[in-house]
Formats: structure tokens, sequence, C-alpha cells
């Protein structure tokens, strides 16, 4: 529940953060206009609530309740609408569901379920979770007495490095791959590629299957396959991923959603593929022996994943790339969901690309989005203000948004990298995230530890981490 802190930003009663982005004069933090919006909430003569709980797979329920504002004005009114809306927007994204229900005030309920229809504003979050968990997306309405009581489920999964082991790690123009021997990386490549515009699903096949016969040249035998990718998959099955956007979705059902089972089938050996945030977060506590941990990886999206304080995957969702991290209603769009202000134009290369002309950074046209942060990072390395600034301002993004993820995950621990955070420009971004929270979030400052990889480990550890997902019950001398 978002709640009005002792200590938070002194910008929330303006609406504005109280350390600017340099380049985003117009960012909104989610975080400071949810605390605002609960402290008025909270201090309202007659307050109201809507209670919420979101259905997953097997029965999971995720529950919530959000504080409101009593009926007013309309404008009041179209406020706590768009908190709610918000707030229901990320825990979609965080925790996942197929089933929302709502108990509350007929016309906020009404509202919010009026989004999630085919012709609303969230009809691609709708139509998206429908694909993830193969049931029509609803929006029901009750009383308290008929929401559902909270059940979460924890899996037990990674941090096996016994045997010969190759992991992978699926990226927009590159996957990483690591040949593991008893727990050493005897072998890593990064091979370029573009999958997001390819429509035949066999070449997806071939240069994956390619790469695992080359890692699997510096292995004498291959006992296991791990590997991470951006998307949802749900028992090694690919139910929705960007990298496959081009796949008509007769050919993904027939090819994709099964191809990494097939796989397995042909190397016979245990194979376990994951969303590339659990990959994230399975890394830094490999790394770090830490729990209540949560990765933020920032690529050619963002990726998150999040670990318990036993040292679990929850089975969330955590696909924060859709997450709203922003309030500012002019945001820019993401361009695949249509939606502004989510962490995908925050914390990617997609940030960086959005932030080019505010920085006065001129980039070709035909440039794509990899060679456009290399360009950044390249001026980053001359010392150039204007890539400063671009870093910077992700630093920013990520300040303000570090305690609102505190409202829906418990962790103590945030490991960040990916490509973005390469060299010079990710030691800004640390280093501004780290100005905010102190500077504004004191009392949580102290509490969370920012970590980074060291370079190598940012580039391959993915690859790494995802070699030690499967356990090996019977090992296998099949080799190529």
């Amino acid at each position: 529940m978002i709640s009005s802190p002792k200590q938070s930003d002194s910008g929330s009663r303006t609406g504005g953060p109280a350390i600017a982005a340099p380049l985003d004069p117009g960012f909104q933090p989610a975080v400071v206009a949810a605390r605002e919006y609960a402290r008025q909430a909270s201090q309202a003569p007659r307050p109201d609530r809507i209670d919420i709980a979101l259905e997953r797979e097997r029965g999971l329920v995720a529950r919530h309740t959000i504080p409101i504002l009593p009926p007013g004005q309309a404008a009041m009114d179209d406020r706590t609408f768009r908190h709610v809306e918000r707030t229901i927007k990320f825990m979609l994204w965080a925790w996942g569901g197929w089933r929302l229900f709502l108990a509350g005030p007929a016309w906020l309920c009404e509202r919010i379920a009026r989004c999630y229809q085919p012709d609303g504003a969230r009809a691609f979050d709708a139509d998206l979770m429908t694909r993830v968990y193969e049931k029509p997306f609803t929006v029901q309405q009750v009383e308290m007495a008929g929401l559902p009581p909270a059940r979460e489920s924890t899996l037990a999964i990674g941090g096996h490095l016994d045997g010969c082991r190759i992991g992978f790690d699926l990226g927009a123009s590159d996957y990483k791959l690591a040949a593991v021997a008893n727990g050493e990386a005897v072998f890593s490549a990064e091979i370029p590629w573009n999958p997001k515009d390819q429509s035949d699903p066999q070449y997806h096949y071939q240069r994956i299957q390619e790469g695992l016969k080359q890692a699997a040249a510096h292995l004498p035998r291959v006992d296991a396959i791990g590997g991470s990718s951006a998307g949802v998959f749900v028992d090694n099955q690919v139910m929705v991923a960007s990298l496959f956007r081009s796949v008509p979705k007769a050919e993904f059902d027939r090819a994709v959603k099964p191809m990494f089972r097939r796989l397995g089938r042909e190397w016979n050996v245990p194979l376990v593929v994951i969303n590339d945030g659990d990959v994230t977060a399975l890394a830094g506590a490999m790394s770090l022996q830490k729990t209540a941990m949560l990765g933020v990886a920032m690529g050619s999206s963002q990726a998150a994943g999040y670990l318990d304080r036993q040292g679990r995957i929850t089975g969330w969702l955590n696909e924060l790339a859709f997450a709203p991290v922003d309030f500012n209603p002019n945001a820019p769009p993401d361009e695949w969901s249509g939606d502004g202000g989510v962490g995908a134009l925050y914390f990617s290369q997609q940030a960086v690309n959005k932030l080019l002309p505010a920085a006065g950074i001129d980039a070709p046209a035909e440039a794509a989005l990899p060679e456009r942060l290399k360009m950044v990072q390249d001026l980053m390395a001359k010392n150039d203000p204007r890539a400063r600034a671009v870093f910077e301002t992700i630093g920013v993004y990520l300040g303000y948004a570090i305690p609102y993820y505190r409202e829906f995950y418990d962790f103590d621990n945030l490991l960040i990298l990916g490509r973005v955070t390469s060299g010079p420009g990710g030691d800004i971004i640390l280093e501004r995230a780290r100005a905010v929270l102190n500077g504004s979030f004191a009392e949580l400052a102290a509490r969370i530890e920012l970590h980074v990889p060291d370079e190598k480990s940012r580039r391959i550890g993915q690859a790494v981490a995802a070699a030690s997902l499967p356990e090996i019950q019977t090992p296998s001398h099949q080799s190529r």
C-alpha cells in the first residue's frame, strides 16, 4: 500500500521532484505523486479505499489496498482515477494476473473496468495478460467479502554449477553465450543477431542452435542448458516475447512457443529458460551471497527480476518495462504498448535514444539503438557534458524509481546491470541515483544497498547464471 512516510521528497507538494532530471523537466516521479496523493487521502475527513486482488496461474492471488479521497469535484475524481489506474497498471506488470477483482466505489471500479475493454486505454495490457495466462482477462467488481485471499508460491531454481553447462542470454541486438565447467566459465561470446525483424521462426531456432554448438565445442560434454530472455516463459514455453514480435501468431504458436522444449529434446539434457530479469536477480544473489534482491537490467529494454528473503524466485511477472515510473501525462509512449511513462523508456537503450534530442546529440537516422548507445558512451569517455547529462538524467530516474519499486517489492539489495550501465556512464547513473536516495529518501537509503557487477559480469554474467538454472538428475554424456 502506498503510504505517506515520515521522510519523503521535498518536491512532492508541488508534484515535481526535488532533484530535477537535467534533460527531462516534465518528469513527474511516480513515487512523488503517489505519496502526495496518499498524504492527502490520509488527511481527508472521510477517506475511502479500493481493495484489489490479482489472480494468476494455479489460483495464486496478490492483494493490495489503495486509500483514496472521497468523491468530490470532477478534477479530484480524475486525479483519484489516475492514481488508482497507474497503481493497478504497476501491479499488473509486476505481479501478473488474468483476473482483476475490485472492491470499492462503483464509479471508480466501473471506470477502471472500461480501461481494459477491447477499445479501452489498457487493451494492450488485457491482451498480453490473456496471452500469458491463456485465459480471457476479466475485471470483476465485488464486495469486500468476495475478494479471494492472498495466496503465493515460490520456486527453488538455479545456483547449480556442477558438471558441464551452457548458458545463454537472448538480447535484441546480440545474445550472450557461456560454456561453464564446474562453475568456471571456459568460453564466452556475444553473437550479433536481429531477431525482432525476423518473421521466419526458423531464423531464431537456427541462430540459437548455432550458438549452443559453438559453446559445446569448448566442453567435453553437455550436461545441462539454461537460458534467459526478455519475455514471459511458462514451463519452458515462450508465452510472450518482444524478440519474436514479427513472427505471425500461427507460426509463433507452432514453432516459437515450443522451441526450447524442442531444443531440450534434441540435446537430450535438462534445459530451463526463464525471464532474463529473474536471472539478473539470481546472478546478483549468486555473486554477492545476498537475498531480498531486485535485479534491473538496462539493455535493449528493461528487464527485472526478484528473489525473496529466502532467495527464491516468486513466479511474479516482473515485466517492469511496462510498469509506470513517470506520472507525467505527456510522457512519450512506449512503441509497443502505446502507454506513456513506462520503464522501457527510462531504463534501457530506448531511454538513451529518447534523451538524445534534449542533449543536443545528433545520431545518423540509420543508426540502431546499440549504435546510438555506443556513440553516447564514446562521448562520455571524452567527458562530453552532453553525454554526462544523458546518464545523469537516467540516474535521477533510477533514484526516484527505487522507492516506488520498494512499495511493491520487499528488497534490501538492488543489482543494476546491462549494456547501458557499462563504462563511466554507469558510474554516473549510480552516483545520481544515490544522491536522490540520500537527499530525499534518507531512511530508505540506509536500508538499500546498490550493487553493480564487474565489467565482465555486466556483459556475460547473466549467461553464466542462466547456465546454473537446471538441476542435473542423471549427467548426460552427449557431446556435440
